[in-house]
């Protein structure tokens, strides 16, 4: 059975864990010294400002989504997990939380922009990630249409 409960520090292997497996799948164009990056972000900057949000199978972290206000910041789901239904959980957690939801999707991010648009995100605008020089979507979700 799965649960959704809030983040606890003891949760931040299996979140680092996840946030790993799910990256490789969803952003294999993004440069290893980004994702290095990132990772070092995560425990120090990310996780600190996030209203963060996990799923659980049998007690294990499987899943999970990072807020920040109506801003989704992340979510990722392990690869053998998604698909399950898991991933529109957490979101309908976020949207019960937030009402309306905005997200930033790279364009190349062909898994995680179709989890958006299949949940009814909608394109507010494109444009050129910094650091990277991908291009970059956001995303809202208006949650009474």
């Amino acid at each position: 059975m799965h649960v959704i409960r809030q983040y606890q520090s003891a949760d931040l292997d299996d979140v680092l864990s996840t946030w790993e497996n799910a990256s490789k799948q969803s952003h294999p164009f993004l440069g290893e010294d980004f994702l290095a990056q990132e990772r070092k972000n995560i425990p120090e900057i990310y996780l600190p400002n996030a209203d963060t949000w996990v799923v659980e199978i049998d007690n294990q972290v499987v899943g999970f989504i990072a807020l920040i206000g109506n801003e989704v910041g992340a979510i990722f789901l392990q690869p053998e997990h998604q698909g399950k239904g898991m991933g529109k959980l957490m979101m309908d957690k976020a949207q019960a939380l937030h009402g309306d939801l905005e997200v930033q999707v790279f364009v190349k991010n062909s898994i995680g922009l179709d989890f958006y648009l299949k949940y009814g995100f909608q394109l507010l605008e494109e444009k050129t990630h910094v650091q990277t020089g991908e291009q970059l979507l956001r995303l809202k979700f208006f949650a009474n249409k």
